[in-house]
């Protein structure tokens, strides 16, 4: 079967359209922007009204967006002991 030999000038174009073409589909515009701005909403709305109950601060729920911090967080927040919870005797 014949190969095909493609000239050195050829590819490194190709290349670089495909670069060119990645690149644009990276660009996020507003309504990127407004979709992920309501689904951080939707997260930290929750977190922050239990933490206010709990007695903590709501601001605290900022850090339920940040990877590995949000499960401490969890992990924290399940065996703390929480207000209005009596200790029972034994």
């Amino acid at each position: 079967m014949p190969s095909v030999i493609h000239g050195s000038g050829s590819q490194s174009e190709g290349r670089q359209q495909m670069m060119g073409d990645w690149l644009d589909m990276t660009a996020y515009d507003l309504g990127h922007w407004v979709v992920f701005a309501v689904m951080i909403a939707i997260v930290l709305y929750p977190i922050g009204r239990i933490r206010g109950r709990i007695g903590l601060s709501p601001l605290w729920s900022v850090l339920a967006v940040i990877p590995l911090v949000n499960l401490i967080g969890l992990w924290v927040l399940a065996f703390a002991d929480w207000p209005g919870k009596e200790k029972r005797g034994g």
